[in-house]
C-alpha cells in the first residue's frame, strides 16, 4: 500500500526593505527552497508609492496568481515586514500560515525620522502610515516571529547615536538595555504586542539578509511556529 504525498509547503512571500529591490531577498529564497518550499520575491516601489498602495498590489499579484484555499507564508524585512502587518489587516480573505519580520521597526523607526527631517526625499512616501508606527494594529490570528539584529554597524547608526547623546545631554538617557541597535533599528523598536516569540541576533540591518542563521532561525519559525532559542544548528 503507497503512502500518501506529503503535504505540499506553503508558498512563501518574500519582502524587501525599503531602499531595495526584490533580488535582496534571493539568498533567503534560495534556502527555504532547498527545504521544500515555494517562493515568491514581491517587488515593489519603496518610496515612490505608500504602504497601503504596495499591500494592495500584494492582494493583486495573489489574486491573479495563488490559490486563496492554499496557505501563505509571509517574511519581511524592515520595511517589508509592516507592508506584511499592513495585508494581513486590509486583506483577511487569504489563509495565512506564519509570518516572520527581520529588522522590523513595529512600534516607528527613531533613525527614520531624523532622515525625513534632514532629507524627506530619501524617506518618499514610506514614512507616513508605515515608519511612523502608525501601521494596522497586527490581528489576532495572526503567528508572527520577530527577528532582531544588535549588531551596531551602518548608516543609520550615526542617528541613532546622535539620539543616545541627545536624550543624555536631556536628562533622559535611554536604559543600557534599550540601546542596542542593529545599525538602523534599535532592537525595541522591533517588539510588537501580539507576536509569538521574539529573537535577537549578532546581526546588522542589512547583513541579516545573508545570514545562515538568520535564515535556519526563519524556516525553524515557518515550520514550527516558534524560534530554536535552544542551541545553534548548523547553518542551512
Amino acid at each position: 500500500m503507497s503512502l500518501p504525498p506529503a503535504p505540499e509547503a506553503n508558498r512563501v512571500i518574500l519582502i524587501h526593505g525599503l531602499h531595495q529591490t526584490a533580488w535582496v531577498m534571493r539568498p533567503m529564497a534560495k534556502r527555504l527552497q532547498a527545504q521544500g518550499f515555494r517562493t515568491h520575491q514581491y517587488a515593489y516601489r519603496s518610496m515612490r508609492d505608500d504602504i497601503q498602495t504596495n499591500s494592495r498590489r500584494l492582494n493583486d499579484w495573489l489574486t491573479q496568481y495563488h490559490d486563496p484555499e492554499q496557505p501563505i507564508d509571509l517574511v519581511g524585512h524592515s520595511l517589508g515586514g509592516l507592508i506584511i502587518r499592513d495585508f494581513v489587516y486590509r486583506y483577511p480573505k487569504w489563509t495565512i500560515g506564519r509570518c516572520v519580520t527581520l529588522g522590523t521597526p513595529h512600534v516607528g523607526s527613531t533613525c527614520a525620522a531624523y532622515v525625513k527631517r534632514l532629507t524627506p526625499v530619501m524617506m518618499g512616501r514610506a514614512y507616513q502610515g508605515a515608519l511612523d508606527g502608525c501601521v494596522p494594529e497586527l490581528p489576532a490570528h495572526i503567528t508572527l516571529g520577530v527577528i532582531a539584529g544588535d549588531k551596531p554597524y551602518g548608516i543609520g547608526q550615526l542617528f541613532l547615536e546622535y539620539h543616545n547623546r541627545k536624550l543624555r545631554r536631556s536628562g533622559k538617557p535611554l536604559p543600557l538595555g534599550e540601546r542596542a541597535h542593529d545599525g538602523t533599528v534599535y532592537v525595541s523598536e522591533t517588539k510588537i504586542e501580539g507576536a509569538c516569540d521574539h529573537l535577537v541576533l549578532p546581526v546588522t540591518h542589512t547583513g541579516m539578509l545573508v545570514n545562515p542563521e538568520v535564515a535556519r532561525q526563519t524556516l525553524h519559525f515557518l515550520q514550527h511556529g516558534e524560534f530554536n532559542h535552544a542551541k545553534r544548528a548548523q547553518p542551512l
